[in-house]
């Protein structure tokens, strides 16, 4: 059984929705920076399997398969339950409660108004938006204090969702008193790299390279992208800048940016030999990863028990939060229930 110490350390929560396995975009903008947050920070790492219904409804039978690939790509990227805790949304109970509670301190003209839930209805292809959508911001809201998480990474793009849980921290802390830390964004400084298209790289968007794919596909992948849309002959000069696959090079290849840069503004390396060079590095690069990924997947009884045990952890502090929100909500009801 895997035991993770009492700590005083201050506590993150972060974590995916299990929609599928995942990709590079994942790794540079937030997996590397989870491995080393997890060696300063008590970390707990969710699964939000509730948050996939809101735009996955129809695909629920996934979800246990999504799962299973998210916990591998965690453990070959060196996530570690005996440093961190990991744990499947749905299966605290306790969260779904807060939540309840939570929806009634946020009107429907603020849910409304949050700029990434506008953005994310503006690009989904559903016809008609559930309540679950339009209101996940709580259940996220929920996630982080059910923990009583004090940091919280993400990009830029979700700070208006930390700002909605900021604010109804603060709201229950002045209504019922002080129960809940009000966190902070950690926004990392990493530049979000593109998808294959010049598009956000994304799961379902066919313009992703998976932590799993293999060198096959790696270079098939590679050699689809857009580069730079203006160069016709390899020969004619180029603007690295508008080159997805030198966005490749800035992630994953920084000893020859400068160089390839240069070669490419001067016409001196064509795109097919810069995807070549790259797919080569990529490759290279994932390789120890797909190592530990297969090690993994032929025990999938370690696994098991880091989420068993993670569920057990996150359940303990749960009800820790729950009996603290209903006693100063006054709904512990001491006298009625009293044994």
């Amino acid at each position: 059984m895997i035991q993770v110490p009492t700590t005083t350390k201050k506590r993150i929560l972060t974590g995916d929705r299990p929609t599928g396995p995942l990709h590079l975009g994942h790794l540079v903008g937030s997996l590397q920076n989870r491995v080393k947050l997890q060696d300063d920070y008590d970390c707990f790492f969710i699964i939000a399997d509730y948050q996939a219904l809101t735009d996955h409804l129809r695909e629920t039978e996934l979800v246990e398969e999504n799962t299973i690939e998210i916990v591998l790509d965690w453990l070959s990227v060196g996530l570690n339950p005996e440093k961190s805790t990991f744990f499947i949304q749905s299966r605290i109970p306790e969260i779904a409660d807060l939540t309840m509670y939570f929806s009634m301190l946020v009107t429907l003209a603020r849910l409304q108004r949050n700029p990434t839930v506008k953005e994310e209805i503006k690009h989904s292809d559903i016809p008609h938006i559930s309540y679950g959508f339009l209101g996940y911001p709580v259940s996220q809201a929920a996630d982080i204090l059910i923990v009583r998480a004090q940091i919280v990474p993400v990009g830029e793009d979700q700070l208006p969702h930390i700002e909605q849980t900021r604010e109804i921290a603060r709201t229950f802390n002045t209504l019922f008193g002080e129960v809940f830390p009000t966190p902070e964004g950690l926004v990392g400084n990493v530049p979000r790299l593109p998808g294959l298209d010049g598009q956000k790289m994304g799961k379902s968007a066919n313009n992703a390279i998976f932590l799993k794919d293999s060198p096959t596909e790696i270079r098939s992948k590679i050699n689809s992208a857009i580069t730079d849309p203006q160069r016709v002959k390899a020969t004619d000069p180029g603007h690295p800048e508008i080159c997805n696959i030198y966005q490749y090079y800035l992630a994953f290849n920084q000893e020859k940016v400068e160089e390839v840069e240069h070669s490419c503004r001067i016409g001196g390396i064509g795109c097919v030999m810069c995807k070549n060079n790259i797919a080569d590095r990529i490759i290279e690069y994932l390789s120890p990863i797909q190592e530990k990924r297969v090690f993994y997947e032929t025990r999938p009884s370690y696994y098991r028990e880091a989420l068993k045990d993670g569920i057990r952890i996150t359940r303990r502090e749960a009800k820790k939060t729950m009996e603290r929100v209903r006693e100063a909500m006054h709904y512990d009801y001491k006298t009625l229930l009293c044994s």
